[in-house]
């Protein structure tokens, strides 16, 4: 099995002319990326049912979006009951509160939007790159970013990140095509500013500035000032891109003023400025070296990372290629790659998500790095065609054996889920049953699992108060914590098992031992 690779003659193409590289692939390599395709979206989507949302981040987002259909709240998400979430817009909260809605409170419901908007980019990507450079191409380009590890991930997690990348690239895209081409460059134009609501509505505005950045070095290096400025609706398409996305911000800050302050200067300005950001409300400033986003996107993008090395060892015969692209076909997809690479470089604080906008002109980019570097001369070789089908099957297999151990060994991630703990409680639950409690920490997935019943306590007086309230109820508290409590009042608890880092205990029958001894204990 080889591919053949072949160069079209220029021909005149959209504004002028191009010359494509062009993947021609035959009808058995064709079949094999499809079902390698075909293999990935069985995996997600079976995964999206076995793998129980885990703590901090997604079960985190998950149970914001399952209290917003519970109140019908639909402008300010919620962190606790009545305290507001400014740390994110709602568009994937509305996306996974729908889906809540629609098919039930269940992990499934609440990925399946976002999985829809992974499978859309993909479809994006696709159409676009087949515009471009053909089926072939287009097919291996999708390929690698429907199976690179962070894209794989995320494409269908309660997150931000896949709305955001997906507004990101239909700007990008859209610019692209409202330049390129002559037919409907004007609904391109305007669909360039529809990304960009969908970006302020996934992220905020760092959308603007990841689009923006890729879109001005482009620009610039490819002197198309005089078409970005016709060519764009630059007035309407604002006035489009507001009417879409101010209409949320200004009904957030009317219904919780101080959102506007702290999401728009602490979110987007201090977060990424100030090395172990203090001003984080709902968690901690996650600082790293500044620099490490180039790591995060090495690893974001395994393993097709890995296949750059090539493209960068023959440096030279690559710009030389790039430079001679009458069309800024390959400037374009390195600007957008290497920006948010370039922008998050001095961050102080860097997350691997954030290498995640990248990722869909990188799977391009390789592509593109190849076959100009083999059309230099050094065609691409058997081995390496054998190891991308090596490393495409092998990557379905692993995906598949990991699925595999997960129904059947639930219990190796309960360490990062209290799915099990819930179930546990809900199975012993006593006719006089009361609450779920846990002893200092909490737990975002108990909370979804127990629709927000399960709770946090880490006072005397809240200890006491559960144990003297005639009900029996569940204690959830890690090993290390126990000595907090005095044993006079861990021996009101049967010990039930342990699940992950946390021990399970449930209250005894009331007994006639005076309250008040108790609650001195606890004082």
């Amino acid at each position: 099995m080889v591919f053949d690779n072949t160069l079209t003659a220029p021909v005149t193409k959209r504004n002028g002319p191009i010359s494509p590289d062009t993947l021609a692939l035959t009808p058995s390599q064709m079949g094999f990326l499809w079902c390698f395709l075909g293999a990935l979206f069985v995996v997600r989507l079976v995964a999206m049912v076995l793998v129980p949302f885990t703590d901090t981040t997604e079960a985190r987002y998950a149970e914001i979006a399952r209290k917003m259909l519970e109140t019908g709240d639909w402008i300010t998400p919620q962190f606790q009951y009545g305290v507001p979430f400014w740390g994110k817009p709602p568009l994937h909260t509305w996306l996974s509160a729908a889906g809540m809605g629609a098919f039930g409170v269940n992990e499934f419901a609440a990925r399946l939007p976002i999985f829809a908007v992974a499978c859309a980019l993909l479809m994006l990507v696709y159409y676009w790159a087949r515009a471009e450079k053909g089926k072939g191409f287009a097919l291996v380009s999708t390929a690698i970013l429907a199976s690179s590890g962070m894209f794989f991930i995320a494409s269908a997690v309660v997150m931000t990140d896949l709305v955001l990348i997906f507004g990101t690239t239909l700007s990008m895209v859209a610019f692209w095509n409202a330049i390129q081409l002559r037919a409907r460059a004007r609904l391109w134009g305007y669909l360039f500013f529809v990304g960009l609501a969908v970006g302020l509505l996934a992220k905020g505005p760092l959308a603007v500035v990841l689009t923006g950045l890729p879109v001005g070095l482009w620009v610039l290096t490819d002197n198309r000032w005089k078409d970005t400025w016709h060519r764009i609706p630059w007035f309407s398409g604002t006035l489009l891109m507001l009417i879409i996305a101010a209409p949320w911000y200004l009904a957030a800050e009317f219904k919780t003023p101080g959102f506007l302050r702290y999401f728009i200067v602490g979110e987007h300005f201090e977060r990424f400025t100030v090395p172990g950001w203090k001003g984080d409300l709902y968690g901690s400033g996650h600082r790293q070296p500044r620099g490490m986003i180039w790591l995060f996107g090495l690893l974001a993008f395994l393993p097709w990372s890995l296949f750059f090395l090539r493209p960068i060892l023959r440096f030279r015969t690559i710009a030389e290629k790039f430079r001679g692209d009458d069309g800024g076909w390959g400037r374009y997809q390195l600007f957008w790659t290497l920006s948010p690479l370039i922008f998050f470089t001095a961050a102080g604080n860097t997350l691997a998500p954030y290498a995640l906008p990248a990722l869909p002109s990188a799977a391009i980019l390789l592509v593109l790095c190849w076959i100009d570097d083999s059309s230099s001369g050094a065609p691409v070789s058997n081995r390496s065609i054998q190891v991308f089908k090596g490393l495409a099957l092998g990557l379905t297999a692993i995906m598949a054996v990991a699925l595999i151990i997960l129904a059947f060994a639930p219990g190796l991630i309960s360490t990062k889920s209290q799915k099990t703990l819930v179930a546990e409680t809900t199975r012993l639950a006593p006719s006089d049953g009361g609450d779920l409690v846990y002893w200092k920490e909490r737990y975002y997935s108990a909370e979804f699992y127990t629709r927000g019943k399960a709770r946090r306590i880490d006072s005397g007086g809240a200890l006491a108060r559960l144990i003297t309230d005639a009900r029996r109820d569940f204690l959830a508290i890690r090993p290390r914590d126990i000595g907090d409590i005095p044993a006079n009042v861990m021996d009101r608890f049967s010990p039930i098992g342990q699940f992950g880092k946390v021990m399970l205990f449930l209250e005894k029958p009331l007994t006639n031992s005076p309250a008040t001894s108790l609650q001195g204990s606890l004082s």
